[in-house]
């Protein structure tokens, strides 16, 4: 039985949750037989939640940068095979979907522990794939020599659009193992929850705390009177904005304030399912957003949307789409807002957006498939293996 550890994803974060339903669907669909894996932890990954889908724990226990020896790798197999419990020489494919981990943004210690990873895994045979994400940029040392460790280890790495990938090759320099495949949760379809009405709901507004707390001291202040902007301006066209909640409890903070300070009394709407939420964006007319994978499901859809964001890979979403009109800055004047909320409030507008959307949306779905074609093409050699074995 193939084992394959997913690694970087969660259930706080519901685009990290959706590329975890999204990577068990194409493996599975491939590998019936497969068996998942992921390190339980305390922030937001219990063990509790993975088991319910029929995912393993990895035993690994880390302190310092430091993989520490651990008491269960003495533990015969059958017995650790009653508590279902892997250990790290056991994985046959280690698939990383860490979305957006590996850059300056977010410290040494994300590369630096992923380096120290790959070259364990890469020591005892295991196949390494990054899946599409973003990466830099990297002009820390100690991340740039992580990243050409891990780049030297891993045996695909896909950055998710082409900044990602200059950031890449800046460092590594140009390799075959480095590709570019946009977001594979464009391929998932979304589900609408039991008895959802859409009546009131029609422009979805998904709050991003990381706008506040990732970005400049100027944007930081702008960006909860931007939105307050936005739904004023919504409600006074006789349009239904509502909330959606895509991530935790400062995204529904937000969305109180949003509401108290605007006195408009519009829907908050708190989805924990990632499917519902790609549904119920998807049944929406539009929607502003500034949660990555909010605008992923959007536009993959054909639903026009227009996006705030706090690093490159959402001009290069949009660029993908080719609707860089969508970008919006949080410090627009008034009238140049409303003009680009015409493109989700302008009945003509909209079908013609949408249409559009729905044509870019068949090729990115066409480059996602051929980037598992690739990572099937690596993985079937563990699976000759674990065949004959």
């Amino acid at each position: 039985m193939m084992i394959v550890e997913i690694k970087g994803t969660g259930f706080v974060n519901k685009g990290a949750e959706l590329m975890l339903y999204s990577i068990m669907e194409k493996m599975r669909s491939r590998y019936p037989d497969v068996r998942f894996v992921h390190v339980p932890s305390l922030q937001g990954a219990p063990y509790e939640k993975y088991a319910r889908l029929g995912i393993y724990p990895k035993a690994s226990l880390w302190r310092k940068g430091i993989q520490l020896m651990r008491p269960v790798d003495y533990v015969p197999k059958k017995l650790r095979d009653l508590y279902g419990v892997v250990i790290n020489r056991e994985i046959d494919v280690v698939l990383d979907a860490s979305g957006f981990s590996y850059s300056d943004q977010w410290g040494d210690n994300p590369s630096v522990l992923m380096a120290k990873a790959c070259k364990k895994w890469k020591k005892q045979g295991t196949k390494i794939i990054l899946l599409s994400q973003a990466f830099g940029p990297f002009t820390y040392s100690k991340i740039k020599d992580s990243i050409r460790a891990i780049a030297d280890c891993a045996d695909l790495i896909y950055a998710r659009e082409q900044v990602s990938y200059e950031h890449l090759i800046s460092v590594t320099g140009e390799r075959p193992n480095i590709k570019v495949a946009p977001d594979f949760t464009n391929l998932m379809a979304g589900v609408l929850p039991d008895g959802y009405d859409a009546a009131d709901k029609e422009i979805c507004i998904v709050p991003n705390y990381r706008m506040i707390d990732k970005t400049s001291a100027e944007v930081s202040k702008a960006y909860q009177p931007f939105l307050e902007n936005c739904v004023n301006y919504l409600v006074e066209s006789n349009q239904k904005p509502f909330l959606l909640i895509h991530e935790g409890a400062n995204d529904l903070k937000l969305a109180k304030l949003i509401i108290e300070n605007t006195g408009k009394n519009i829907p908050i709407v708190s989805e924990t399912d990632p499917l519902k939420i790609k549904g119920i964006l998807g049944a929406s007319k539009g929607t502003i957003g500034s949660r990555f994978h909010g605008l992923v499901s959007a536009l993959s859809q054909g639903v026009p949307a227009l996006a705030t964001g706090w690093s490159h890979k959402y001009q290069m979403l949009f660029q993908d789409y080719d609707f860089v009109d969508g970008l919006l800055d949080v410090l627009i004047p008034q009238d140049k807002l409303e003009k680009k909320l015409k493109f989700l409030i302008d009945p003509e507008l909209r079908l013609s957006l949408g249409n559009n959307l729905r044509q870019k949306s068949t090729i990115q779905k066409e480059r996602a498939l051929s980037m598992w074609d690739e990572v099937f093409s690596v993985v079937e050699v563990c699976e000759r293996v674990w065949k004959i074995i």
